[in-house]
This record gives structure tokens, sequence and C-alpha cells, in this order.
């Protein structure tokens, strides 16, 4: 129950007691709760999910939240691979004295005063879910973040990523996934060309010289070699964005792929795909603004605040979920599904006639038996 409950936390906006009763109100109808039952004070629920932790909705987002596109599923795949995106987002938590000494607030003139969470996440373009996701505070870099996503990449993924995560450790041990990497590289890192190809992207050789600060790390014995390899031959795209209306030469766009072969995929298909990238901040976005509303996490411990982050990320993949269910249902785009009236709708059904998990399934019945069950 409190499980649910904490999700729910992330799909109402109200206090706790108001969030417990629309939580539980239509089981009174199904006649499965008890009508002498009261809901608890707000200090009860308080306890109760003090006595639940972190560690349970961790696991259950762990459990569920796995990649929702469909083979044909619009701007989601690559060729053969599913385009995934890496980034990060910083969330508002109360400024009390236990979130402080976890959570410190940023320095430096920042306009947000309050303590702050950083999270980086790994999600699908094409269905916003995120599948995997690292919490930690603004002292924790991103690079440092994703690598604790390493063990969710798999080989049929293309992970994109913003130069802000590049350094050569970095992306060995990406690469060293099987997966495809696309990311932006800074300007200041100067691989040398091998060979200009007739797309006109090019060959290129990256060094551990060419690595930002920062180390990352995988445990993984079967690909040791590629942990410890000094030199990766890579590709590079070119290519400049200009503004409309513009006169200047536009932003100079510099990446770096994996994906070497020119007939796996194009310059100009890379170049899009890479601007996919921008699905992941509209999830965030999505976390942010409509669930959230700008409101920050409410919980007042490390703790509490990391198991209401969960609940979070559980209430948003099964929002998206669902969209991605009704979009393959009428065969759209599920981009074209608003996620506002998505979650106006949950919030209705919600507080009707609740439906918890259902027991456990009947056994199959054994050849033979014609027993009805």
């Amino acid at each position: 129950m409190v499980v649910y409950f904490v999700v729910s936390l992330s799909i109402f906006n109200d206090g706790y007691e108001e969030v417990l009763r629309k939580l539980v109100n239509g089981l009174r109808f199904a006649r499965v709760w008890s009508r002498q039952w009261t809901v608890p004070s707000t200090s009860a629920l308080s306890q109760a999910r003090a006595r639940l932790g972190e560690q349970p909705l961790r696991e259950l987002f762990g459990r569920i939240a796995m990649p929702l596109a469909g083979p044909t599923t619009p701007g989601a795949w690559l060729g053969r691979w599913r385009l995934m995106a890496l980034d990060g987002v910083m969330i508002d938590i109360p400024d009390t004295a236990a979130n402080l000494a976890e959570y410190p607030r940023a320095e430096g003139g920042t306009r947000r005063p309050f303590p702050q969470t950083r999270t980086v996440g790994l999600a699908e373009c094409g269905s916003h879910a995120v599948i995997a996701a690292a919490i930690g505070s603004i002292r924790d870099g991103e690079r440092a973040l994703a690598n604790r996503l390493i063990s969710d990449i798999t080989a049929d993924m293309v992970i994109i990523a913003d130069r802000g995560f590049y350094s050569f450790d970095a992306f060995r041990a990406f690469r060293a996934t099987g997966a495809q990497l696309l990311w932006r590289l800074w300007s200041t890192v100067e691989p040398t060309m091998i060979q200009v190809l007739p797309d006109g992207s090019y060959l290129a050789e990256i060094t551990s010289q060419h690595g930002r600060a920062g180390k990352t790390r995988i445990h993984a014995d079967k690909i040791a070699n590629q942990l410890l390899a000094t030199h990766i031959t890579v590709r590079i795209i070119e290519y400049r964005v200009t503004e409309p209306g513009s006169a200047g030469p536009g932003e100079l766009f510099r990446l770096i792929t994996t994906i070497t072969d020119p007939d796996e995929a194009t310059a100009t298909e890379l170049a899009a795909a890479y601007h996919e990238r921008w699905e992941i901040e509209t999830a965030f976005k999505e976390i942010e603004t409509y669930l959230r509303q700008g409101a920050g996490i409410r919980s007042r411990s490390p703790e509490m605040v990391r198991q209401e982050i969960w609940g979070l990320l559980i209430a948003h993949y099964a929002i998206r979920s669902f969209m991605s269910e009704a979009a393959d249902t009428v065969d759209i785009d599920p981009d074209r599904i608003s996620f506002t009236r998505t979650l106006h709708i949950i919030r209705r059904h919600i507080t009707g006639p609740a439906e918890f998990s259902p027991r456990p399934p009947d056994p199959p019945t054994p050849p033979g038996d014609t027993r009805d069950h």
C-alpha cells in the first residue's frame, strides 16, 4: 500500500492525507476495503514511508523500466539500433539540515536557493521512457553518474550524449558494452585524421591524450582488452546549424561515433539521429513541469528524497508505457499524444474504482485436465 502511495505522490500534488484518500476511494466501491478504515495522519504516513525505505522503489523501477518502442515507432531507430539518450536533471529538495548534509546547494551565485539532487538518466528517444537512472548530488559529475548506468546498456542500442559526457575513459567504457555511440565532441579535442569518407565524414583516431579530465571504470573480464585500449578508431561528422534569418556561420557540431561504415549510417542520418537527443530533455520536462509542477521534491531526509525520486520515475514510466500502448493501438507516433491529457485521464481513473495488483494467476491446466480454472 505504501509503495502505491509513494508513486501516487507524483500523480497528485496534494497533501499526504488527500493523496491517500484519492488512492483508496475506489476500493470502498469495490467492497474490498473496510468502510471503518480511516485515513492515517500525515505523521503516520511519514513513518510508514520511513519503514519502507528507498530500496523497494529502486528495485521496482529496475524491474519494470525497459524500452517501449516497437519496430515501427517513429524516431526510435537508426537502422537496426535503438536510439537512446543520456542526460542529467537537477531537482530542488527541501532546505533541511539532513538534506543539506548530503545534497548541498549550488555555489557561485546560483539563482536556485534550495539544495538539489542531480539525476542522470538513460531514455529511449522514440517513447521518452527513462529506463535507467542514477541519483547523486551536485558534487557528482554527470560522467560519474552515467558510469553507474553502463550495466543497463545493451548491444542493440545507439547511445547519444552531449559533449559534457565525453572523456576518453568514458567513451572507451561505454564502447566496451557493445553498443554504438554517437557523442558530441569538445572543440578542444583534436583527433588524428586517418581517411576522408565519400559522405564527407572521416575516420580518425582518438587516444588517452585526447581525453578530458575524469575517470570512468567498469568491471567486466570479457571486455578487459577494450578497456585497456589506448587508441580507438572512430568516425567524425562535422556540420553547422544556423538560426533562421541569421547572417553568421552558425554553430559547429562535431560528432564522434563508433559506426565507422557509411553504408550502415550516412553522415546526414547520424546528424539527424543526434538531434533526437532532445527527446530526453522533453522527458525530464514532463517529470519536472507536469508531474511535479515545478515544486521539486517534498521529502525532508535524504533517503526519503531518493525514495520519492524513484516513485517519480516509476510514475513517469507508467504514463509513458500507457501512451506507447495507446499509440501502437492506432498506429501513430507517441509524440502525437498529449502527456498532460494522458495525465488527466490517469488521475480521473485512479480516483474511480481502484485496481491494485491482482493475485497471482492460477497455474495452467495440465494436459488432459478438463477442470475449470
